[in-house]
This record gives C-alpha cells, sequence and structure tokens, in this order.
C-alpha cells in the first residue's frame, strides 16, 4: 500500500528550549510557593487563630506529605493506591462512632444516621483492605518471590487495637494512626513494600477507631451497638471484595467512592442536630461535608453505572449544560450562606446542599464519557478525601483532618497524571468537554490498511527474538489477558523475549492493566511503563496491539492540528513490524484517524481479542512441535 501523506500541510511544531522550559518551571514553582505562604499569612490576618490555625497546619502538613509520597508510587501500584485510600477513606467511621449513642439502639434520628455513617465507612475499610490484598497476591510471583509472611502483621494492629482501647486521650492514638496511613501510601512505592504499606494502613485505621471507641466514654450497650454497627459492614465489605472479579476493579472502587461521600452526608446531618448550639465552624464545616459528599455519592454511582454497563458510556449532552451546573453549584452556595446567616435553618439547609450538590454530581459525571472514567474515579477519590477533612473540621477532630488531606492529595495527584497522560486539563475532563479544537485543518491521511492472519501472526511471533505486547481497554473488555498469558508463557519458554508497555489511561483506571496482567499469571517484571518502554521499539521485532488505538496514535507527534497533538503515545511504529489486533478499523475514543494503521510496516489482526489470542496459542503451539 502507499504511504500516508498529507494532503494539508502542517505547520512545524513548536519547540521549546531547556533554558525556557527551566525558567518555565521554576517559574511556576515561585508561584505556587508565594501563593501558599500568602494564603497562610492571609488566613492569620482574617482572624484565624487557635484551634482552628492548628487543624488547618495539620492538614496543610497532612498534604504536604501526601503530595510527596503519592509521586513516589509506581504506575503498576496506582489500582492497589487507591484501593488503600479507599480503605483509610473509611475512617468517617470515626466521626459516626462519636455521634452514636442510645444503648444497644440508636435513641433517635441522629444517633440513627451517625450508626448507619459507621457501618458504611465499615463496608469501605474491610472492603478496601481487602481487595488491595487481594491485588498484591496477584502481583506475587510464584517461584521467584520470597514467601510472604504476612501474619506478623498482626503485631503492630494489635498493639494499635490495644492501646487505643486503652488510651485515656485519643491525642497520640489519632498521631500514631496518622503516621500509620501516611506510611501506608508511602509502601506502595515499590512491590518490595506494597505489603507493609497495605498492613500500615490497617494498623492505622484500626488504632483510630479503637482510640475512638475506648476514650468515647459510653456505656456497655453503646459500645455494643458500636461493635455491632462495624462488625455488620465490615462482613459485607468483606463479601463484596471476596466476590469481586478483577476486570470490575474500576466500578468496585467507583462504589467503595459513594460510601465514603453518603457517609459524610448523613454525619453533616447527625452533628447538626445533635448540637445544641451551631456555631460559626459547625456550619460551614457541615455544609462542606454535605455538598462535597452529596457531589461524591451521585457521582461515583454515575461512573459505577457507566462502568458496569448498566448506564450507556456515552456522554450527556443537555442543552445549556454549563448552565445547568453553574445553577446547581449556586443553590448550593446559597444554602451554606443562609445556614451561616440563620442557624436554626441547618437541617433544611442541608437537605437543600444535599439535593443540589448531588444532583450536580449526578449531571457532571454524566456528561462525561466512559473512556474518561479513570481521571473521574481519580477525581471522586480526592472529593472523598476532602469531604472527611470538613468532617475532621466539624467535629474538632484531628486524625480525619490529616486522613482527608492526603487522600485529597493523592487522589488530585493521580488525577493530574491522567490528564497530563492525555495531554487535557482537569478541567475539560470534567467538564464534559473532550480534546481541544484543533488550531487548523489536521493532516488527511491516505492508504489501504492490509489485513493479516492468525497464521501470519503466529509464525511473525514465533521468528521474533524481541516482542512488545501494547493492551489496552479492548484487552480487558474482551477479557483476553488469560488466553494471552498462555501465549505469553509459551513464547518466553522457546526464548522470545516479551515484555508489555503500558499507558497511564489505558484501561479504565490507573494501573488496572498491570492487575489483569497480574492476576493472568504475567510477571510484573515483564510490565514496564511507556517512558521505559518507548526508547526500546526501535530494537523491536514485532509489537503487538491488542484493544489500543488513541494511546498507539501516531497524529498525537505527527500532526500539530491534531485534535490529540501533544499527547504522549506508545510509539509502536518504530518497531519493525506490528500488529494491530482490534475488533475494527474504527477510530478510539478522541475520534482521530490512526496513521499507524496505514503504515508500511503495520498489518491489522481483525476480531474478538480472547478468540484470537486463543487462535494463537494453538497456532504458535503447532509451530514449536
Amino acid at each position: 500500500p502507499p504511504k500516508p501523506k498529507a494532503e494539508t500541510a502542517a505547520s512545524a511544531v513548536v519547540q521549546v528550549s531547556p533554558d525556557e522550559k527551566k525558567y518555565a518551571e521554576t517559574a511556576t514553582q515561585a508561584k505556587v510557593a508565594a501563593g501558599a505562604v500568602a494564603g497562610a499569612l492571609g488566613l492569620g490576618m482574617v482572624g484565624v487563630s487557635g484551634d482552628v490555625a492548628s487543624m488547618l497546619g495539620l492538614t496543610s502538613l497532612a498534604g504536604v506529605a501526601g503530595y510527596q509520597t503519592v509521586w513516589g508510587v509506581t504506575h503498576a501500584l496506582h489500582s492497589p493506591l487507591m484501593a488503600v485510600t479507599n480503605a483509610v477513606s473509611g475512617l468517617t467511621a470515626v466521626g459516626g462512632l462519636e455521634l452514636m449513642g442510645g444503648g444497644i439502639m440508636p435513641n433517635n434520628t441522629a444517633t440513627g444516621l451517625a450508626a448507619v455513617a459507621t457501618a458504611v465507612s465499615a463496608v469501605n475499610i474491610v472492603g478496601g483492605f481487602r481487595v488491595t490484598e487481594r491485588m498484591l497476591n496477584m502481583f506475587h510471583r510464584e517461584g521467584i518471590d520470597p514467601p510472604n509472611c504476612d501474619k506478623l502483621y498482626a503485631l503492630p494492629v494489635g498493639v494499635g487495637v490495644v492501646g487505643g482501647l486503652l488510651a485515656q486521650d485519643p491525642a497520640m492514638a489519632y498521631t500514631a494512626a496518622g503516621i500509620a496511613c501516611i506510611g501506608a501510601i508511602a509502601g506502595l512505592a515499590s512491590q518490595k513494600t506494597a505489603r507493609f504499606g497495605n498492613a500500615l494502613g490497617v494498623t492505622g485505621v484500626a488504632t483510630g477507631i479503637a482510640a475512638t471507641v475506648g476514650t468515647a466514654h459510653a456505656s456497655m450497650a453503646t459500645i455494643a451497638q458500636m461493635t455491632g454497627t462495624l462488625g455488620v459492614g465490615g462482613l459485607v465489605g468483606y463479601l463484596v471484595a471476596k466476590r469481586m472479579q478483577p476486570v470490575e476493579l474500576p466500578q468496585t472502587v467507583a462504589a467503595f467512592h459513594s460510601l465514603v461521600g453518603g457517609a459524610a452526608v448523613l454525619t453533616a446531618f447527625s452533628a447538626v442536630m445533635a448540637a445544641e448550639d451551631i456555631n460559626t465552624m459547625l456550619a460551614v464545616s457541615s455544609w462542606a461535608g454535605a455538598a462535597i459528599g452529596g457531589i461524591t455519592v451521585t457521582g461515583s454511582l454515575v461512573a459505577f453505572g457507566k462502568l458496569h454497563g448498566i448506564m450507556g458510556s456515552a456522554a450527556l449532552k443537555l442543552a445549556g449544560k454549563n448552565q445547568i451546573n453553574m445553577g446547581l453549584s449556586g443553590l448550593t452556595l446559597a444554602s451554606g450562606a443562609l445556614m451561616c446567616i440563620n442557624p436554626d435553618l441547618g437541617v433544611p439547609c442541608l437537605l437543600v446542599t444535599s439535593a443540589a450538590s448531588g444532583a450536580l454530581g449526578w449531571h457532571m459525571a454524566a456528561s462525561i464519557g466512559g473512556a474518561d472514567m479513570p481521571v473521574v474515579i481519580t477525581l471522586l477519590n480526592s472529593y472523598s478525601g476532602l469531604a472527611i477533612c470538613a468532617e475532621g473540621f466539624m467535629l474538632d477532630n484531628a486524625l480525619m483532618s490529616v486522613v482527608g488531606s492526603l487522600i485529597a492529595s493523592s487522589g488530585g495527584i493521580l488525577s493530574y497524571i491522567m490528564c497530563v497522560a492525555m495531554n487535557r486539563s482537569l478541567a475539560n475532563v470534567i467538564l464534559g468537554g473532550a480534546w481541544a479544537a484543533a488550531a487548523g485543518p489536521a493532516m488527511v491521511f491516505e492508504g489501504e490498511a492490509v489485513e493479516t492472519n492468525a497464521d501470519a501472526t503466529a509464525a511473525a511471533l514465533s521468528m521474533a527474538k524481541k516482542v512488545i505486547i501494547v493492551p489496552g481497554y479492548g484487552l480487558a473488555a474482551a477479557k483476553a489477558q488469560y488466553p494471552l498469558a498462555i501465549l505469553v508463557k509459551k513464547l518466553t519458554d522457546e526464548g522470545v523475549e516479551v515484555r508489555f508497555g503500558i499507558h497511564p489511561v489505558a484501561g479504565r483506571m490507573p494501573g488496572q492493566l498491570n492487575v489483569l496482567l497480574a492476576e493472568a499469571g504475567v510477571p510484573y517484571h515483564q510490565v514496564l511503563e511507556m517512558e521505559e518502554i518507548n526508547p526500546d521499539f526501535k530494537n523491536t521485532c514485532v509489537a503487538l496491539v491488542i484493544g489500543a488505538n488513541d494511546t498507539i496514535n501516531s497524529a498525537a507527534l505527527e500532526d500539530p492540528n491534531s485534535a490529540i497533538a501533544g499527547m504522549p503515545v506508545l510509539e509502536v511504529w518504530h518497531s519493525k513490524q506490528v500488529i494491530v489486533m482490534k475488533r475494527s478499523l474504527g477510530s478510539g475514543y478522541a475520534d482521530v484517524p490512526n496513521p499507524v494503521f496505514f503504515k508500511e510496516n503495520t498489518n491489522m489482526l481483525l476480531g474478538d481479542a480472547k478468540r484470537m489470542c486463543e487462535t494463537l496459542n494453538t497456532k504458535v503451539n503447532a509451530l514449536y512441535e
């Protein structure tokens, strides 16, 4: 077939010199630092002091600690990271426990809401840690990695629980719990320390909850209610995590996010109902908890629906959607202002806040396409942290503010990483936009895609010395990881060097494909990130692309007027031969034609990924007999 050619000339890509790039980076750092210092000083000038200032200080320090630790987490462990932060966010249970009462059963609406908040938080705690454990077990390489000795981690957990129950004051127990939760994220920096990180998370949450119960000074009947509520919620979380299939991980995480938001909303209502006097701090923080929690609940439920297939993945496009968002945001803010002016209207204002913010979360999430769910999930993770942080200020609980800030920074950084990987702004994704409009007419590529078959592909793989496999969401959707893992093992056993290249936004959740491949038995040392694998394509015999499109689209680098211009991609076209396995020749989510399909060294292997991988297994085995 003829080489692709551009009918419309495109302007040259503007090159930025290293000096200019360094100046821009330094200027940004200087502005951020100056803004942070000015913000802190400004709060002092307007009268923020005492306990509020101390809480803000702890929250800020936790945010900085979270910022530093999250950047150290390897991409392959982003899914376990989100599961751990999901579990840690279950410390909303601390707020529920503080407000519980009435004996063996709640005695009024406030204590009833607190009990429900505690139960749903427990679902998150046990479910999140169990999901993390399952994922880390998938990464364990039998015969290569040493045996696990996780039972020993019961020691710090036991010390935390006993110490928390015996504490006279929760302050130091909360400090230990907060440090352990920060350590949990730091532990996920590598495969070697990930299990310890998960154990630290369990230790932190268990210590915090034990200290809350131990210092509650409640009757034995109320303590029995607390224990029973935690137990029921924990059992539900365990069962959900046990039944979850690896391909269902994104929607499971989204569902857990909704529970955090729901717990924050319920706790806000409970705190306002139980208060004898609603001061400004309680009014503002309870409103913030209800507002952020409301967005988190409905946004997470929409994400769950889209990922689980019970809602269409296409973006909702209502007329005047920006005006709808602005109107709902205005109503949410107005209800908060009214609550501060007239605290006696606390409960009605919270009802309006929850309804308006819930509608806002639903509309914004529904207006985002299914392929942008990785960003939505990480953003909701950040929102859940903000809701917990608000709850901490509401109840004057330092642990909740610290953990909330930690989770908010974690989700925010992951959202940023996803957006950079798509060369899009966070606002563009949140507001339901697509890739930015091109500055000029895009290049038009001519040529004819050349199809191949399983026999030729099997022969090419068998004769290759080096193979790089690039999976996309199509692999997960077809559940092709299992026959693919068998194919990779056969080729590896026959002396072929096989590795994987993973794009940061491949799949429907950060790190999802890493988990799926690990679950199928692919050793994690064969799975590399985009930055690591890209230089090696030029020395690769065959690049096998399975269910990926936009993440390998060369127009991102070749056409400055393309809608995805500047997006980092896996440069498979530098391989000696490229074989693209997908259902059809259609464009990806960005709806941008892919010139890789028309290149001279590319062949298209069309069909269902799972069935095609099974066929390749048969063909490859036959060639080696």
